[in-house]
């Protein structure tokens, strides 16, 4: 099992979807990640990107910190990709320039 942690920046994304649709598929994909079931996910760079197969293609960008906890950076869809990994490789670098300062 995985303990699930989220930015702002994720939140206010999902809370922003118009498709109550996808927000479930979304919620539910979150649910299965708790349980260790990744699903389709690709590493790079540090960070994985889940992909969610329905609408617009949704991506979450993510980071797992020891041996439990997954940090939902941001998300976004396909449409948006490369600004959207380009963000999450920053708030890694933030991350953990805070987490070095404490």
């Amino acid at each position: 099992m995985f303990i699930i942690k989220k930015t702002i920046y994720f939140t206010k994304w999902l809370n922003s979807l118009r498709d109550k649709q996808a927000q479930k598929k979304i919620a539910m994909r979150i649910l299965r990640l708790e349980y260790g079931l990744l699903g389709d996910v690709k590493f790079f760079n540090g960070i994985g990107e889940l992909r969610i197969h329905y609408g617009a293609g949704y991506r979450i960008y993510f980071v797992k910190r020891e041996k439990e906890i997954i940090l939902l950076l941001n998300a976004g869809d396909k449409s948006t990709q490369q600004k959207d990994i380009e963000r999450a490789l920053q708030l890694v670098k933030e991350i953990n320039n805070e987490n070095n300062t404490i």
